[in-house]
């Protein structure tokens, strides 16, 4: 595949069934063959993007001694702001050259998982930052429920498998900052390459250069979407429930040419998680004599722990 399949979410929502199976179809060959879609017809609508670009610019923009003031120790990162080059890659030394923000659940109607999230951070210099992070969040979970539900029926389960799990689900907003690149990095780069960790992976702000995706060839492709598009990309968790037969693919974001270097770039991912509970043993039906089963049986929850002392978010 030479490149990323552009594919429309109001065909699977229509009342038509031959264009929701027909969005089936390409989202689960798309899947099985590259692991990255770029997809129009989602939940967000253009104001509220472009107030979420604002509100991020915004907090960026913030002295760092008032940012720092919201880096929360002891989470893990996983709510609050992260500062630069704080995260690296699996397997690399040198921090990604980028800043960012962790919004995540807004719990409903469950104290335990309220016990086990870290809570949201309020940024009290900019009155809308909270609420427009909170508005986005729940239109990209909207988007990506239905994308499962998708994907649940290429698989041939029920249509509403995922449904439970990514209720209340683990689930982050994470607004990344780039920033200008003064000198010539010797090796860092703005994200090196790298599979998600989890089920599926919405990011907004892909309409410039910079993300690449890596083909079953070992080539790497621009990943460009255009104004109205989402990039989506499967997860190391939804691989390994499906035995890889949806793959996870490794992508990055590289550092622009010299005369661009001097330039922020901004973009949105929205990582689905779902609850720690869920097992990602890897379903049966994926399961044959020329597809052994390649994964151990482990929990959502033990897989992310495993992953963030990877990547030196957390402490054993």
């Amino acid at each position: 595949m030479s490149k990323i399949p552009s594919v429309n979410l109001g065909e699977y929502i229509s009342k038509d069934p031959n264009k929701k199976q027909n969005f089936i179809n390409q989202i689960g060959k798309a899947y099985e063959e590259i692991g990255f879609v770029a997809l129009s017809g989602h939940f967000l609508d253009d104001q509220l993007v472009k107030q979420l670009y604002a509100e991020v610019k915004h907090f960026f923009e913030l002295p760092v001694e008032t940012k720092q003031q919201y880096e929360i120790p002891g989470i893990g990162g996983q709510r609050g702001y992260i500062s630069f080059g704080k995260e690296s890659a699996k397997g690399k030394k040198e921090g990604d050259l980028k800043e960012f923000w962790h919004f995540g659940q807004y719990v409903e109607n469950n104290p335990a998982f309220e016990k086990e999230y870290p809570s949201n951070v309020t940024v009290s210099e900019l009155a809308n930052f909270n609420t427009t992070g909170k508005e986005a969040y729940k239109m990209l979970e909207k988007t990506a429920k239905y994308v499962l539900r998708a994907l649940a029926l290429h698989l041939n389960l029920e249509e509403t498998y995922f449904d439970s799990f990514i209720y209340n689900g683990n689930s982050i907003l994470r607004p990344i900052h780039y920033p200008p690149i003064t000198s010539e990095p010797k090796e860092a780069v703005r994200a090196a390459a790298h599979g998600d960790i989890n089920l599926i992976t919405l990011l907004m702000g892909a309409q410039g250069k910079g993300l690449q995706v890596q083909n079953n060839s070992g080539e790497w492709l621009d990943a460009i979407a255009q104004p109205d598009e989402l990039m989506i990309n499967v997860g190391d968790m939804l691989s390994r429930l499906t035995n890889n037969k949806l793959k996870s693919t490794i992508h990055r974001v590289v550092n622009p040419p010299k005369a661009h270097m001097g330039v922020s770039r901004y973009s949105i991912p929205f990582f689905m998680h779902p609850v720690s509970e869920m097992p990602l043993n890897v379903l049966d039906n994926c399961i044959d004599k020329d597809h052994p089963k390649q994964y151990e049986d482990i929990t959502a929850g033990e897989f992310l722990n495993e992953r963030l002392i990877e990547l030196g978010l957390i402490k054993k």
